[in-house]
């Protein structure tokens, strides 16, 4: 274990050294400057400090301050070098965190007593901090095992929707990836970006509620046939809904509200502008460009600059404004995500 000892005194340098190196895995850093000393630390950990009170320019006090300010060394055992008759300064030290005293004329059975003991505690700190260290991986681990299953949990539905869904894996890759961009240019955490980009997905599950005489009809819906169609989005909160998994709470959130419309007109709820989720109003702007510009058994794809087009009439009374900025503010990547997933 290194020990740091900081000494103007050459004698009491080499004194403390000789004694201390008997002890056993003890390797010692002697500075007679504290500020040298400190510019050491800065970049180095010793495992205990002894520091000397009495020193020209930087005193055992000011070294104590300068010392706990550094990143990482708040918690690394000091003990300080005082005269016996320096209380004040003891109890100043105590204030500044020291750990323990060696009172001058300095005793050598007290003084590797009093490091042992302070060596002791260094250890006890870092087995603690390397459990701490321990149990944060394992509950990384296990965590990131519970993701994963909710992942194929979400993929395997998905996948079954696709079976009775025109659209294609390839949309539902594109659309997912449209909208964490957007989520990503709104200022969006990253792990709330990854959160979108998981439940996206999700949006159109409901559709395997929706009788096949309609879902998969080549011409226009009556007004009886879109009012079942539009069921879709209840069912699939319905499906996804009442979990205690924060991906598909927010999957069955994007389901019920992606049709909302930002001047309330949309549906299953009607519901307007910021009391539209998030998340609904992000998957909107990025679902309904992929579906105009792909093909679909009752209209064939769009071209690109009508698509955009139809976006940026929609702002403000489909769409909220800020997600169409959003989605438009890096269209270099929009046109990449539709290239990279045209076809799966």
């Amino acid at each position: 274990m290194k020990i740091l000892i900081i000494d103007d005194d050459l004698t009491n340098l080499m004194f403390f050294s000789y004694l201390l190196k008997a002890i056993t895995d003890v390797e010692t850093i002697e500075f007679s400057d504290a500020r040298t000393a400190l510019t050491w630390c800065e970049t180095n950990e010793p495992d205990l400090v002894l520091v000397d009170y009495m020193m020209p320019d930087m005193d055992g006090l000011q070294f104590i301050s300068a010392f706990r300010s550094i990143r990482g060394k708040t918690s690394i055992p000091i003990i300080m070098a005082t005269a016996d008759t320096d209380n004040d300064i003891r109890y100043k030290a105590l204030e500044m965190t020291a750990n323990d005293f060696l009172t001058k004329p300095i005793n050598k059975v007290e003084l590797r007593a009093r490091v042992t003991n302070m060596l002791t505690l260094r250890k006890i700190q870092l087995q603690l901090a390397n459990r701490a260290n321990w149990l944060a991986e394992e509950v990384r681990k296990a965590t990131s095992a519970v993701l994963l299953r909710e992942r194929e949990v979400i993929y395997r539905l998905s996948r079954a929707s696709e079976y009775r869904d025109p659209e294609t894996g390839a949309h539902i890759l594109r659309m997912a990836h449209y909208s964490m961009l957007i989520a990503k240019n709104l200022g969006l955490s990253q792990q709330e970006q990854d959160l979108i980009l998981d439940a996206a997905p999700m949006h159109d599950v409901g559709k395997m509620g929706i009788p096949d005489q309609i879902l998969l009809k080549p011409g226009k819906l009556t007004d009886e046939e879109m009012s079942i169609m539009r069921q879709h989005s209840a069912i699939g909160a319905e499906i996804l809904g009442d979990s205690a998994s924060t991906l598909l709470q927010t999957a069955a959130e994007i389901a019920l509200s992606h049709h909302e419309k930002y001047d309330g007109s949309g549906y299953p709820n009607g519901l307007k502008a910021e009391a539209i989720p998030l998340y609904g109003r992000i998957v909107a702007v990025a679902d309904v460009f992929d579906a105009l510009t792909s093909a679909r058994p009752y209209k064939p794809a769009w071209e690109i600059d009508r698509a955009v087009q139809q976006i940026r009439e929609g702002s403000g009374s489909h769409f909220d404004p800020r997600c169409v900025e959003a989605f438009f503010q890096d269209w270099d990547e929009v046109l990449s995500i539709r290239s990279r997933y045209f076809e799966v």
